[in-house]
C-alpha cells in the first residue's frame, strides 16, 4: 500500500471547477521542477511504478486477443477489408521476431471464421473476454490513481467495472487508435491502399494528418480516462488537458528510447513503419 498524503478537491474562488487556467496560473506561480520532482516523489510513494507493470500487462492481455478477434470476425461476418487493414498494419510494425507468430495466429482465425457456428460463437466469447480484459485495465487505472491521490479504497466492484466497461469502450479503444495512428500512421495508410488496390501507398493528405489524429485521439482520450477514473470529483477538461499533455510526453519518449535501443542492440530486428522507424515504431509493447 503507497504512502502518499491524500489530495483534497479543490475548486475555485467561487465554486466552480478547476480549468486550464487556474493549471497554466499553478505552472508559472511553483514552476515546471517543482511540480516535476512532487509528481515523481508522490508516484514512487504511492507505488506508481507497480502499478504502472500492472496495467502494461492488463493491456497486452487485452489488446493482442482483441485484434486477432477482430480480424476473424470480420472474417465471419464478410468484411475482410477491415479484417485486413488490421492484419497488414501489425505486419508493418511487429518486429521479425515475432512476425510469424502473429501470422500464424491470423491464419488460425481466418480458418475458424469459415467454421461452423460454434466457432463464430468462439469468437464472440474470445472478444468480449478480451473487452473484459480491457475493463480490468480500466480498473487497474482507477487503482493507481487513486493511490496516487492518497485514496486508500476503490469504487465497489459493480461500480468499478461497470465504469471499465463504459471507459473501454467509450475512451480506451480511442486511446489505443490514436497511438497506433501515431506510431505507425503510414503503415496504416498503406494497408488500407493494399486492401482497396490502389498502388502507391496512402494517400498524401493522410501523410500530413495521420500524427495530428493521432495526437488528438490519445489526447482527448486519456483526459477523459483521467476524468472519469479516479474516485473523487475532477477537475476540468482544460485542467486535465495538461497532465494528458505530459503523459503524451513521456509515451513518446519511452516509445522512442525503447526503440532505439532493440535497433543498436538486435540488429536482426527492424521496425518497417516510416522512413524514421526509431522514432516513430511500436515494437515493444506489440
Amino acid at each position: 500500500m503507497g504512502t502518499a498524503v491524500h489530495v483534497p478537491q479543490t475548486r475555485d474562488m467561487i465554486g466552480d471547477e478547476l480549468s486550464g487556467d487556474e493549471a497554466f496560473a499553478a505552472l508559472r506561480h511553483y514552476g515546471g521542477l517543482r511540480l516535476f520532482t512532487d509528481s515523481f516523489a508522490r508516484f514512487r510513494y504511492a507505488d506508481g511504478f507497480t502499478n504502472a507493470r500492472a496495467l502494461a500487462f492488463q493491456v497486452v492481455l487485452g489488446l493482442v486477443p482483441c485484434t486477432v478477434a477482430l480480424v476473424g470476425l470480420a472474417t465471419s461476418v464478410h468484411t475482410e477489408s477491415v479484417g485486413r487493414v488490421i492484419e497488414l498494419t501489425l505486419g508493418r510494425i511487429v518486429p521479425g521476431a515475432s512476425a510469424d507468430i502473429v501470422e500464424e495466429a491470423f491464419e488460425g482465425t481466418r480458418r475458424t471464421a469459415h467454421g461452423s457456428v460454434w466457432s463464430t460463437l468462439a469468437l464472440w466469447l474470445g472478444l468480449g473476454f478480451a473487452l473484459l480484459n480491457l475493463a480490468s485495465a480500466m480498473g487497474q487505472i482507477e487503482r493507481g490513481a487513486n493511490r496516487i491521490y492518497g485514496i486508500e479504497r476503490d469504487r465497489p466492484f459493480p461500480r468499478k467495472y461497470g465504469r471499465g466497461i463504459v471507459l473501454a469502450l467509450a475512451a480506451g479503444l480511442p486511446l489505443v487508435l490514436g497511438f497506433v495512428v501515431l506510431v505507425a500512421g503510414e503503415a496504416v495508410g498503406d494497408a488500407v491502399a493494399r486492401t482497396l488496390g490502389e498502388d502507391g501507398g496512402g494517400p498524401r493528405w493522410w501523410g500530413v494528418l495521420d500524427v495530428p489524429v493521432g495526437l488528438a485521439l490519445a489526447w482527448v482520450a486519456s483526459a477523459v480516462i483521467f476524468r472519469w477514473s479516479p474516485r473523487r470529483v475532477q477537475p476540468g477538461y482544460t485542467w486535465l488537458a495538461f497532465g494528458s499533455a505530459v503523459h503524451l510526453l513521456l509515451w513518446v519518449a519511452a516509445t522512442w528510447l525503447l526503440a532505439l535501443y532493440v535497433e543498436e542492440s538486435v540488429p536482426s530486428v527492424r521496425c518497417t513503419g516510416r522512413s524514421r522507424p526509431s522514432s516513430r515504431c511500436c515494437c515493444g509493447p506489440i
